[in-house]
């Protein structure tokens, strides 16, 4: 007779070779074409005047990490993304892997920004979401949730001071996904019910590399808090039918640091390191519950634990002009506690009007 554990050890060691697996595929071929980019220079290069000036690469930008360079003053800059993200497995609080029902959900979401002066840009993102479980009965499509931002960029990158580009950024999201009262169907839930403040630092600077191309390195900062939800029924806290109470979600913390290598000024070469950590959610309450003819209400709490997950995204990105360029890449959770394992492949174009 099979024994269970042994069947979820093995399914475990398999996951992590495939996820292991894919990140060193990935890293290799950035790796290999970045050596062969350098094999093919002439030699390095050290003179400032021959170097790849900013003005002539054209890039697109990562997937995570954010400009903090504003829009110009009367332009627009627009960015359909499309995520199509696969539930692969979860981080206990130990850290250790463990296997879960499988899930897919694809969403997509339009960032709008407008420049209303040559150093604050404003801008909105609705999202788009469509969730299926594995071998389940029915798929779900519908609102995300909103966000609305606001920039103010600071600096300007000097090259001879050695100043970055600086922003700060202020991002409020308002609640417009569905969140709870969802019966038997949870993959309606596209939402979190909570309005979020996040404040953000933005930060982008230039490095020549022995090749004379281009380096761009960006590291973005942000800490988000949210307000109370209160929630009816079964929910995206993972509560049950008869619940009645609220959830309190906890803070959280990112960190995005990318880097872009302009391999020809078309082609670039991308790879980002994402950070995120997360503080107990508390969800509290009474569940209804019916026996025969009665009812009766007991006293529901959860808590989530704090959380953190550590992830890599490879990406590529080819630009037709300084205007329009496409990008396609992955995000691989690597590590966490308390978090989920998930492989999310990612399209998006951007576009300066």
């Amino acid at each position: 007779m099979t024994n269970p554990r042994s069947v979820s050890l093995q399914a475990q060691r398999r996951a992590r070779r495939t996820r292991r697996s894919l990140l060193v595929a990935a890293l290799q071929v950035i790796a290999v074409t970045a050596s062969e980019v350098a094999a093919a220079s002439n030699g390095v290069v050290t003179d400032f005047e021959t170097r790849q000036s900013p003005e002539d690469a054209w890039w697109t930008g990562p997937i995570l990490a954010s400009s903090a360079a504003s829009v110009p003053r009367g332009h627009f800059l627009i960015e359909p993304y499309l995520y199509d993200s696969m539930l692969a497995g979860r981080f206990d609080q130990e850290g250790a892997h463990r296997s879960v029902s499988r899930s897919h959900s694809v969403r997509s979401t339009i960032s709008v920004q407008y420049g209303l002066s040559d150093r604050v840009t404003v801008g909105a993102t609705p999202a788009l979401g469509f969730n299926r479980a594995s071998g389940g009965p029915r798929s779900s499509l519908g609102l995300g949730d909103l966000s609305l931002q606001a920039q103010y960029r600071l600096t300007d990158f000097q090259q001879r001071r050695h100043t970055p580009t600086t922003s700060i950024l202020l991002t409020a999201t308002i609640p417009t996904g569905k969140y709870d009262r969802l019966g038997l169907h949870p993959e309606d839930g596209l939402g979190t019910g909570a309005y979020t403040a996040t404040a953000s630092v933005y930060s982008q600077y230039y490095f020549w590399l022995p090749t004379g191309r281009l380096l761009r390195a960006r590291l973005d900062l942000s800490f988000s808090i949210s307000d109370r939800v209160n929630l009816q029924g079964a929910s995206v806290y993972g509560t049950p039918p008869g619940f009645r109470g609220h959830a309190a979600p906890g803070d959280s913390f990112a960190a995005y640091l990318s880097g872009e290598y302009s391999v020809t000024r078309n082609w670039v070469l991308a790879l980002e390191v994402a950070h995120q950590h997360g503080e107990n959610t508390r969800v509290i309450g009474r569940n209804l519950m019916r026996l025969a003819h009665t009812a009766s209400a007991v006293e529901y709490q959860t808590n989530s634990g704090s959380s953190h997950s550590l992830a890599l995204a490879p990406e590529l990105e080819y630009n037709w002009s300084s205007r329009v360029g496409l990008l396609a890449g992955a995000i691989f959770t690597v590590s966490g506690r308390n978090a989920s394992e998930t492989i999310t492949t990612v399209l998006a174009i951007n576009y300066n009007l």
